[in-house]
């Protein structure tokens, strides 16, 4: 780990102390696709967190340091650095698309790590556009730990150049990775919604966990069609803070 002497700011208000914040600087950015970029961070000393879990980000400079978003990590508690995957939003002037200028050495702000999406057992993950980022690293960690058997992943994205890391995540999980479109016809892919009819057609088994991330109403749809279907609340999990996580992103 890198042992970095980095900034650390606490927030007081009434003499009760409540954020946590790190200055950490960018070190690595690169293009996943068309609009999303992986940024790598320094990674403050101790600083952990659970796979599936985000943290607030805000860019250190005066104009922007007080406008929070949510990202999720993408790297594992074990590597050196942090890393994120951020979902550039070109149409808005908000903090993807500050970050998209920045590069090697500009700083950014990270808060303590928070989220209830994490790993509880064999299951499927459901994720609409960017809202892979928390499953992406709760499958490393699987793979690293050599614990991916009975998962399977269902991805939605409206054209296929929207996908990102697809040939990592198709070595983990082979023809257990899904992968549909909804308003682009790809040979060899499948160009529909997530729906009922789908879900019935894909899973065979409805008695394990349901991992969902994704834009707000992405989430509430595929909540509404697996409690329809008879999936117990227990088993179901997704961010209860819920601000279009993984997607997580204000743009």
């Amino acid at each position: 780990m890198l042992d970095l002497n980095l900034s650390v700011y606490l927030r007081i208000v009434d003499g009760v102390i409540i954020m946590e914040e790190y200055v950490v600087k960018i070190l690595d950015t690169e293009y996943l696709n068309d609009d999303v970029k992986r940024f790598v961070l320094e990674k403050p000393k101790g600083y952990t967190f659970i796979p599936g879990q985000s943290t607030f980000v805000s860019i250190n400079n005066q104009e922007f340091k007080d406008k929070k978003s949510p990202f999720t990590f993408t790297s594992l508690n074990k590597w050196a650095t942090l890393e994120l995957m951020v979902k550039v939003y070109y149409d808005h002037d908000g903090i993807t698309q500050q970050m998209d200028k920045l590069g090697i050495g500009s700083e950014l702000i990270i808060g303590k790590p928070w989220g209830t999406i994490q790993y509880k057992g064999d299951g499927v993950f459901i994720a609409g556009g960017s809202g892979i980022t928390p499953f992406i690293a709760i499958l490393r960690q699987l793979k690293q730990s050599r614990k991916i058997r009975g998962d399977s992943l269902i991805l939605s994205n409206q054209y296929q150049q929207d996908i990102f890391l697809e040939d990592e995540l198709t070595a983990m999980l082979g023809s257990k990775f899904h992968k549909i479109f909804t308003r682009q016809q790809v040979i060899g892919y499948r160009e529909l919604r997530i729906d009922e009819t789908y879900l019935k057609r894909t899973i065979r088994n409805f008695n394990q966990y349901f991992y969902v991330c994704g834009p707000r109403q992405f989430v509430e749809d595929i909540l509404a069609i697996l409690t329809k279907l008879g999936i117990k609340p227990q088993t179901l999990v997704f961010e209860k803070m819920h601000t279009e996580i993984g997607s997580k992103q204000s743009k």
